[in-house]
């Protein structure tokens, strides 16, 4: 057994200070706390993936800038000639790279809390000081003034806002999003993973904003598994990011099932809008009950607060129902009392909605 003064010894107090990223089991679950794309492909159209993966080369190493993948995702989005693109395993890799990248002494990582874990842990894990700017308690908006004496005052090396923001779901205002990218001195990191169900983006004004870095994923289109992110911006930050990207960080099976995936744009499309009318059923539904205060959400999962009960309770009572979602009452704050669940198949909905009327009656 590892003495704990060797580990002190060793490692630097900022991770032992950690906790790791726990994921739920959710074996025998209906699965509702990922926010994952509840809907597999078709038979005909997974027979046609492997039949394109055949004969890929795996002795050889994956095309390190993975060229054709970037060219159709700049379709895809329909990103400017002029910006650049970063590709990472998942989004995780993109942040880790961009604060591996500030991580002098001194520096600060700012966003609105609550949002995405991570960018505190990776800021952390680097020995960064990360600042944390309460969101407004009634409706989870952007505290603008708040921000931005925030950002006079700490002077951020990056700042991340998360558009749709987890695990609120709501998008921010648009007003306020300009003032903080005129008003930041370094990088203004604009996380666009819930993209495809929010129907705005900060793609097309990057040319317009020097320091404006815009991130998405694929992993909410149903490409979890694959793990793919990317960062968009002007060319001199994607240049020095790239320094700190490991060669042949996106393998070749993500490759050739991404250049496949981003040929499926109907199905894609279609499973889109699936979700979005499965977003609209459930937040009717959740809105019904009387002890449930929904919010609003642009993305592909809805946050919502139990009043006069016990969320925890409520948790492990939908648990106990085989329905698996989020607890976000641990972490107290805004988040007091409040579940979040991930959009599923029109059968799963029902199947929480019926659960969670149970965990009351």
């Amino acid at each position: 057994m590892v003495a704990r003064g060797a580990l002190e010894r060793l490692f630097r107090p900022e991770v032992l200070a950690l906790s790791a990223y726990h994921v739920a089991d959710a074996r025998g679950l209906i699965k509702l706390d990922a926010m994952e794309n509840p809907y597999p492909w078709p038979e005909e159209v997974q027979e046609a993936w492997l039949d394109s993966l055949r004969g890929t080369p795996v002795n050889r190493y994956p095309d390190p800038q993975a060229g054709e993948v970037q060219q159709l995702l700049r379709q895809y989005d329909g990103i400017d000639e002029s910006m650049e693109l970063l590709l990472g395993n998942g989004s995780d890799e993109l942040i880790q790279i961009l604060l591996m990248a500030v991580a002098r002494p001194g520096a600060t990582v700012l966003a609105p809390e609550p949002t995405f874990v991570m960018y505190r842990q990776i800021a952390n894990c680097l020995g960064l000081r990360f600042v944390g700017v309460p969101l407004r308690a009634d409706d989870f908006a952007l505290d603008g003034p708040a921000m931005l004496d925030a950002i006079s005052q700490y002077q951020p090396a990056v700042i991340f806002l998360a558009y749709p923001n987890n695990p609120t779901g709501n998008l921010f205002d648009s007003h306020w999003v300009r003032q903080i990218v005129a008003a930041a001195p370094g990088l203004v990191v604009v996380d666009e993973a819930y993209g495809p169900f929010a129907r705005s983006s900060y793609l097309p004004g990057l040319h317009e904003h020097e320091g404006l870095l815009v991130m998405r994923t694929l992993s909410k289109l149903g490409l979890a598994g694959l793990r793919l992110g990317y960062l968009v911006g002007d060319p001199a930050w994607i240049h020095e990011l790239d320094k700190l990207r490991l060669p042949y960080n996106i393998n070749v099976l993500t490759q050739r099932s991404v250049v496949f995936a981003l040929g499926q744009q109907a199905l894609l499309a279609s499973q889109v809008q699936r979700i979005l009318e499965g977003r609209t059923w459930l937040h009717e539904a959740l809105s019904a009950l009387s002890w449930v205060q929904v919010f609003t959400s642009a993305a592909n999962f809805i946050t919502f607060r139990v009043l006069g009960v016990d969320a925890s309770d409520i948790h492990q009572r939908l648990r106990q129902q085989g329905v698996l979602i989020k607890n976000l009452h641990p972490a107290g704050g805004l988040l007091a009392h409040c579940l979040r669940v991930t959009i599923g198949t029109e059968q799963e909905n029902q199947a929480f909605i019926l659960a969670l009327k149970r965990c009351v009656s």
